[in-house]
């Protein structure tokens, strides 16, 4: 009887598993269908989803395909870098020309440099094959165990919670059954109750005492920590576990800033370098952008293979609100816009990247103080994307006015923001109804980000479902490019990047937004307008300070990368910021790449990463620069200011 029931039970189970499974599986198919009918009435789809790199529109609930990039084996890459640090007489030129006023001659492409390393790459395909075949199987084992969207979890519970209400219709028909082993199991119960509560309590105690033992040491609150997430099942690995697990360094200094912020500076330490370079991200992004696209797609661990000294910057703006002010309110947390950025964030991170070089090469201090301290043993460059390359332009104009060292050798601007008049009709709306309403909107949000760990951990989990269901995330890719104007970035696929995770998410500051929305308004790269009477105090006139005025001052050399498929900076744009250098004397470069906006740091793009490169060799370590006095250096100021 016994075993009658057990198989009654068994099959019942499994047939309401199969119900319920197929159920769940049809609402998905229908949320899944009615997303392939809209994306298929919907113009313009197949302009959306174009350039889209590394992501797979398949259904599966497998782990996340291999980009593109990795299906034959390793890139050819980074033998292409060995030969250009060799071979650097041969290296393309990339120095812009003289043009007329509406007409730029733009660079060689490098591809026969990459098409002599894909030649040399061959030779040793075999080999880098094995390689990356176990680097495929642990990136997958990874993304397959760290990952799991809102229907696998909705799968996960429904057994969970069928096998636990079966299971007490098992155990319950089984005592019922044998009545004779449910009175021994009563009576054993009730006979061990008084000596239950003595082990009991020896147990608790002993488990407390191996629990302090544990806690002095550290790895107790970790291992709690990580089973939390494995049972969320949330990708929460932070930069650092991106580095280290791919076998790099990794070192995190912590700044803080003049006006209290705690900010994380990241590094790929090769402490005896005299060449480092400084990677600054944009908005609504932070160091992982760098990082995210492994060792043969990634800006920081390209830079590293080529002997550099990598720092990875993060601007201030995450919902963890680090600060001195432990007590410090959302309100006062958020209250900065692009000009703390610049002026803030930017110096502090650059001074420690200096303090930290003088103390590990050991460089003295300038013997005069008439002398500008600008000059240093080794040399920094910096790369810039988006939001960030205002924050770089802005910092070196700043800290030239101010008489100060900026400390940067070359900067490296990928789609620099500071103009945006040029731009689609949804953006124009939200500058008109930001400027509009800014002052009664800035009362009740100060900034626009996910507050809850829940939330967060959904979007999380939503972004793997799009990953999985391929009209859903089409859709989604398809309204995200109707909003950006048409631009194709894989928007789908940045949403699920580890730092949009549950413990911690970048946000935007109210105030960084009405930034946006006054540059794009007045058509002038211009600091933050506070209104005419503050803005005397904080620039000595009503009206902000215009950047652009002050090009002339900018001293070292400057290279301007815009993407002509992307929407959100257009070229013209990034054009305007190089023909105000060009015709102010800087020493600019321009190049356009067939990118989207986040395809500069998010995808894997061989012919920008040699680009940057190239232009990072073009800097010399060794060679020493001239001491500029500070009385001539003010003449030149004041002339850029006269200008």
């Amino acid at each position: 009887m016994q075993r009658l029931v057990d198989h009654a039970l068994a099959v019942t189970k499994e047939s309401v598993k199969a119900v319920t499974y197929e159920s769940v599986n049809n609402v998905v198919r229908i949320i899944n269908g009615v997303s392939a009918l809209l994306l298929a009435l919907l113009p313009g789809k197949a302009n959306m989803l174009e350039g889209i790199q590394g992501w797979e529109l398949r259904p599966t609930f497998r782990g996340p395909r291999l980009p593109r990039w990795m299906e034959n084996g390793v890139s050819s890459f980074n033998h292409f870098i060995h030969e250009l640090s060799v071979d650097s007489d041969t290296s393309p030129d990339y120095s812009s020309e003289e043009e007329d006023s509406d007409r730029y001659e733009y660079p060689p492409s490098p591809a026969s440099h990459c098409s002599r390393a894909s030649e040399a790459y061959n030779r040793h395909q075999m080999d880098w094959f094995q390689r990356m075949q176990s680097l495929k199987e642990q990136i997958i084992h990874r993304a397959t165990d760290r990952r799991r969207g809102v229907v696998e979890d909705v799968h996960l519970a429904i057994e969970i919670c069928i096998e636990a209400v079966f299971d007490f219709f098992h155990k319950a028909a089984h005592l019922l059954l044998s009545p004779s082993e449910a009175f021994v199991a009563i009576v054993s119960l009730f006979s061990s109750h008084g000596s239950g509560i003595e082990q009991d309590h020896d147990t608790f105690k002993d488990a407390a005492i191996s629990t302090a033992t544990r806690g002095g040491d550290g790895p107790a609150p970790t291992e709690r920590s990580t089973n939390l997430h494995q049972s969320l099942n949330t990708d929460a690995r932070t930069c650092q576990d991106v580095i280290t697990e791919l076998g790099y360094p990794y070192e995190a200094i912590h700044v803080i800033t003049s006006d209290g912020y705690i900010i994380l500076l990241e590094r790929i330490p090769r402490r005896d370098s005299r060449k480092a370079v400084f990677l600054q991200h944009g908005v609504l992004d932070s160091s992982m952008g760098w990082v995210s696209n492994g060792v043969v797609g990634s800006p920081a661990f390209a830079a590293y293979d080529q002997g550099y000294d990598v720092f990875l910057g993060n601007f201030r703006g995450l919902v963890s609100r680090e600060h001195v002010n432990k007590n410090i309110s959302s309100r006062e947390y958020w209250r900065y816009s692009i000009n703390e950025h610049g002026t803030e964030d930017v110096p502090a991170m650059i001074e420690k990247i200096h303090e930290v070089k003088c103390a590990e090469l050991k460089l003295s201090k300038p013997e005069s103080e008439e002398e500008i301290d600008d000059y240093q043993p080794y040399k920094l460059c910096a790369i810039s994307h988006s939001l960030g390359g205002a924050a770089m332009i802005m910092y070196v104009v700043t800290q030239k006015i101010q008489e100060k060292p900026h400390r940067l050798s070359r900067l490296i601007l990928l789609s620099p923001a500071g103009f945006h008049d040029d731009s689609n009709i949804v953006f124009s709306t939200v500058e008109f109804m930001l400027v509009l309403v800014a002052p009664i909107l800035s009362l009740f949000v100060p900034a626009f980000y996910i507050p809850t760990r829940f939330f967060r951990m959904l979007v999380n989990k939503l972004a793997r479902d799009l990953h999985n269901l391929p009209a859903v995330g089409g859709l989604v890719q398809t309204l995200m490019g109707y909003v950006v104007g048409g631009d194709s970035s894989n928007w789908v696929g940045v949403l699920g990047l580890p730092h949009y995770n549950m413990n911690d998410m970048p946000g935007v500051s109210f105030r960084v937004a009405l930034h946006l929305a006054q540059i794009k308004r007045t058509r002038r790269f211009r600091m933050f307008d506070y209104g005419a009477s503050t803005n005397i105090e904080v620039y000595g006139s009503p009206e902000p300070l215009d950047l652009a005025e002050f090009y002339g001052i900018i001293d070292i050399p400057v290279d301007l990368v815009a993407g002509q498929k992307d929407k959100v900076i257009r070229p013209t744009m990034v054009r305007r910021h190089y023909k105000l250098m060009k015709g102010a004397g800087v020493n600019v470069s321009y190049n356009e790449f067939e990118y989207a906006h986040l395809d500069f740091t998010f995808s894997h793009r061989e012919e920008l990463l040699s680009y940057v490169m190239s232009r990072l060799l073009l800097v010399d370590p060794n060679h020493k620069p001239q001491r500029v006095a500070r009385s001539k250096k003010k003449e030149q100021i004041a002339a850029a200011s006269r200008d």
